[in-house]
């Protein structure tokens, strides 16, 4: 590979743990199955259409890499990352690509660069993913009409999800993995991940939930938050983007945590310039500093995962660094 229905939440655990294998030496969970990928480094259980005992979410495919060294004698951080089925086994990618996610955190780690983690990939749920990843509270600030605009593309106030997305994670997906896993669970060592509106996500998580996320690495964040005709609809975009810039000034401490932006020039990040130059502005004027916000551009990197795994290791090093 290239680096570039359950009817309670014990119920749930128990019918995975029996089902998919736990008693099982880790990294062995989902074998056999057609749609685990594979790893070139570390090992990774596969949890196929895990659910949520309360419904929060639609069943999705959960991916645990554990590096080498994953022992349950010693304790690791964990990194939650959006679009999990995009980050490990290029040839079951429509696009051929992957974010090379286990030979980045992989190689880190057996060099000592980073603290020893683990990785749980949560498979996007594809027909409601923007539905799930937009930061459902920026809404809250929209102006009637772009309200209205919102809800012609399918972000109104009735189709947001990104609420129940973050508490699957936190109340029911966090618990199963700490159980399950030799993990670290306080705030300092969890942090969560994604690129596009998985990078909105992992903003805003940081922002719901700061007891539970310590910081958020945020790939080719969509700051324009819609899929349209930029150009167009400048009149929309720009005023959404200035409600998602003032909800994380409002609802981000200063140095409250670490987070990591970027972006490339191509394809679809060639639109973020104007926006994510608003955002560094904003956090730098609220007094924020360079061991807790990070702002990077890639000249010649566009929106696909071969670019974002080509700079993997710049957030991790962020996030994780010794």
């Amino acid at each position: 590979m290239k680096r570039s229905g359950i009817l309670t939440v014990a119920a749930a655990a128990l019918f995975i743990l029996s089902s998919c294998g736990v008693d099982k030496v880790a990294g062995t969970v989902g074998d056999g199955n057609a749609d685990k990928p594979n790893v070139s480094v570390g090992k990774l259980d596969f949890y196929p259409a895990f659910e949520s005992a309360s419904g929060l979410v639609t069943p999705r495919n959960v991916y645990v890499w554990l590096p080498d060294n994953y022992s349950k004698s010693k304790k690791y951080a964990v990194v939650y990352m959006s679009d999990g089925q995009n980050l490990f086994d290029a040839e079951k990618m429509f696009n051929h690509q992957e974010w090379g996610v286990d030979e980045t955190f992989g190689g880190l780690i057996n060099e000592g660069e980073i603290q020893n983690c683990i990785v749980v990939g949560v498979a996007n749920a594809f027909r409601t993913r923007s539905q799930e990843y937009f930061p459902q509270d920026v809404y809250d600030l929209y102006s009637p009409e772009l309200k209205e605009y919102s809800k012609s593309k399918r972000l109104g106030e009735d189709d947001l999800l990104g609420n129940n997305y973050l508490k699957f994670l936190v109340e029911e997906l966090k618990p199963f993995i700490d159980k399950t896993y030799s993990t670290k669970k306080d705030r300092d060592h969890t942090f969560h991940m994604g690129s596009s509106m998985g990078g909105l996500i992992s903003s805003y998580a940081v922002t719901k939930y700061p007891d539970v996320f310590g910081g958020a690495g945020c790939l080719s964040t969509h700051s324009v938050l819609y899929i349209t005709n930029y150009d167009a609809e400048q009149e929309f975009i720009d005023p959404a983007n200035q409600c998602y810039v003032d909800y994380l000034k409002a609802n981000l401490k200063p140095n409250s945590c670490k987070l990591y932006m970027d972006r490339g020039d191509q394809t679809l990040d060639a639109q973020y310039p104007k926006y994510q130059d608003r955002l560094d502005k904003m956090f730098k004027d609220a007094g924020w500093d360079d061991a807790h916000y990070v702002s990077k551009v890639y000249p010649g990197l566009s929106h696909v995962e071969g670019s974002w795994a080509s700079r993997l290791d710049v957030p991790v090093l962020f996030l994780l660094g010794k």
